[in-house]
């Protein structure tokens, strides 16, 4: 006679079986803990030091009466409240400055990247030789000191022994005397020592592209410009953001450039930008709290267009 099945092993396993149902799974522990803010810990106290205290004291200064008796102790320091942003305001100056700051910066980044994104395309299309020597001209260029280029510009623009003037027969024409001749001067020495930063980070955005993307578009009958324009374009929109904003931070607190080749911002100030002109408020006029006024404007409009970049490309769904 056959022996009975044995029903133990099925009634063993139902009984196991909640045991490993998914409720009673612990999750995953949390990784990382407080380890990467030790990391970050050392970079975070440099910054503090240099960025978080300076802006600090921009924004105090901004609201207290500080001028050279102050300064001196020969007054005591007074809280003014909004006063300083008041006169600041209602400064006639102050609008036209802060139009042809925006002007400019705006005409230098559409330069800067025309010219950057215009060479990065070129390096795609050359051989190894020209290559290296364009690149290592950009790079000479990005690491020419900003007083250093400033001076040989204007020695290359000298209405008396500046060659530009002689190749294009323009005589002692001084472009250093006319309100927009210096700014298209400045412009151009400001494209100059910025173009390499676009170039070599548009130039490395290029070759991350598949190259069988590119292919495809050449053989569908797209030309030069479609291709950039449909395809690398979008697809390098992120980094064209980033080098976008970093550029119009630059390009909006230009100083060296402006006070060295216009002579402190131009005939009656006719070349004076933000930059400048909060200089001649704080130290040529002792006016510090004015100057630190305009320092504060100066920060938050770039904040605004930093935080505003990054909420477009929240928007589209970009990652930076």
């Amino acid at each position: 006679m056959a022996p009975p099945a044995k029903r133990s092993a099925p009634a063993t396993a139902a009984r196991r079986a909640p045991a490993t149902t998914p409720s009673r799974r612990r999750g995953p522990r949390p990784r990382g803990g407080w380890t990467p803010w030790l990391y970050l810990a050392p970079a975070l106290a440099v910054l503090g030091a240099l960025l978080v205290y300076p802006v600090y004291q921009l924004g105090l200064i901004s609201f207290l009466e500080y001028t050279q008796a102050q300064v001196s102790g020969g007054e005591p320091t007074r809280f003014r409240g909004l006063a300083n942003y008041t006169d600041l305001f209602a400064d006639d100056q102050f609008g036209q400055v802060l139009l042809a700051t925006v002007g400019f910066a705006a005409a230098c980044v559409l330069g800067t990247l025309a010219v950057g994104c215009a060479l990065a395309v070129l390096l795609t299309r050359v051989r190894a030789l020209p290559r290296l020597a364009l690149l290592l001209a950009a790079l000479g260029a990005w690491a020419t000191p900003t007083i250093t280029g400033s001076t040989v510009w204007l020695f290359l623009f000298d209405p008396d022994f500046g060659p530009v003037n002689r190749l294009l027969g323009l005589g002692d024409f001084s472009w250093t005397y006319g309100r927009y001749s210096a700014f298209l001067l400045v412009l151009l020495e400001v494209v100059w020592c910025s173009f390499p930063f676009v170039m070599i980070t548009v130039y490395a955005g290029i070759r991350a592209v598949p190259g069988e993307v590119l292919e495809a578009a050449a053989l569908d009958g797209a030309s030069q410009w479609r291709i950039w324009r449909s395809v690398l374009a979008p697809m390098l929109r992120p980094i064209l953001g980033i080098v976008t904003v970093q550029s119009v931070i630059w390009d909006f607190k230009v100083f060296t450039q402006i006070y060295v080749m216009t002579g402190g911002g131009g005939i009656a100030g006719q070349n004076l930008v933000l930059n400048v002109y909060a200089y001649q408020k704080a130290f040529a006029s002792s006016q510090y709290s004015l100057g630190s006024a305009i320092g504060v404007v100066m920060l938050l409009l770039l904040l605004a267009v930093t935080l505003g970049y990054l909420r477009l490309l929240r928007r589209q769904g970009e990652e930076l």
